[in-house]
């Protein structure tokens, strides 16, 4: 169900809109215009180029990105444009879907109908079920857009869906990556998933970095929840299932996934950090956890791991440089 509904003015500053560093428990400054329904009640909205709504014979591939924890979807959706010209691709080619995981907070300030979807300011990063109109899980919201990206005559020629995210994005799309069924693998598109310096990963035992490039069991008493959910596998939420992380592990690890990490986004004091004392155990800042959770997965793996891991030179935890760096714009774009 799309439809279109304005938006109320924000208190938001514009001059924070990208910065990384700004607070996340305020309101939005735009929400998208376009409005998404999902099976069995409630939407959320989005920004999305025309594609999304009119269908597109033409249309070859999507790209489905997610924003970080201040859910500024209309930055993004700027990322988007800016890394597709990088790639000299147009809209004529490539449907773009930025979809938009508000707070209580967002919807109050805009005053948004009784249906929309919200979550906790950072729940939905991890697959969290939302707080109201129904308890719908971000991962639930990716399953119905990569839906409806496959579904018959919308994009006949459609051969590619890539789902990325930076920062708080990259966490959602990484854990998707994680849990999602084998209808995200649909036969006639490859999927791609593009995970840039999120501030954590889901490990699937009890080992993390030894500090010394290896890894051992962690030590339960230094923090009690270092495998709990989104860091490990205990406590789950409810999207899994009874499927086994083991079945989750070995499917991850075939699917086509390219981590990207910015060389200088290594600030153990970031204000955006995840500093809980689960992610700090898999290292100190974002560079040092992505590369130790690639090695991490080689190590388990060898050479059945499908990942690519690729460090962004001179870009530190920066949405946009990052997907529009050489290396950005091959993940997102480039050949599989």
């Amino acid at each position: 169900m799309i439809d279109t509904l304005g938006a109320a003015p924000s208190p938001i500053d514009a001059a924070d809109i990208n910065d990384e560093r700004a607070g996340n428990e305020r309101p939005v400054r735009a929400v998208g215009a376009s409005w998404f329904g999902l099976p069995g009640g409630g939407r959320l909205p989005a920004f999305v180029s025309p594609a999304w709504e009119s269908g597109g014979a033409h249309v070859t591939a999507a790209l489905i990105l997610i924003h970080g924890r201040l859910r500024n979807a209309d930055a993004y959706y700027a990322f988007a444009e800016a890394a597709l010209r990088a790639a000299r691709r147009s809209l004529d080619d490539t449907v773009l879907i930025v979809p938009q995981f508000l707070a209580q907070a967002d919807v109050a300030a805009h005053r948004l109908p009784a249906d929309t979807l919200h979550w906790d300011w950072t729940g939905w990063m991890g697959g969290d079920a939302g707080l109201a109109p129904h308890p719908r899980s971000s991962f639930e919201v990716l399953d119905a857009i990569v839906a409806r990206c496959a579904q018959a005559g919308r994009f006949p020629a459609l051969s590619r869906v890539v789902l990325a995210g930076h920062s708080g994005g990259a966490q959602v799309v990484h854990r998707y990556a994680v849990v999602a069924p084998h209808r995200a693998d649909a036969p006639r598109v490859a999927t791609r998933f593009v995970i840039a310096n999120p501030s954590s990963y889901v490990y699937f035992d009890d080992r993390r970095p030894d500090g010394h490039g290896g890894f051992g069991p962690f030590e339960r008493a230094r923090c009690a929840d270092f495998d709990r959910w989104k860091y490990g596998p205990r406590d789950a939420p409810a999207y899994v299932g009874e499927t086994s992380f083991d079945v989750l592990e070995a499917r991850y690890v075939r699917r086509d996934v390219v981590y990207l990490w910015g060389e200088n986004d290594c600030d153990p004091r970031h204000p955006a950090l995840d500093v809980s004392c689960a992610a700090q155990a898999q290292g100190p800042q974002r560079l040092a956890r992505g590369q130790a959770y690639f090695r991490y997965l080689q190590a388990r793996h060898g050479a059945a791991l499908a990942h690519r891991g690729l460090v962004v030179p001179g870009v530190g935890h920066d949405g946009a440089a990052m997907l529009s760096s050489p290396e950005g714009v091959a993940a997102l774009f480039g050949a599989p």
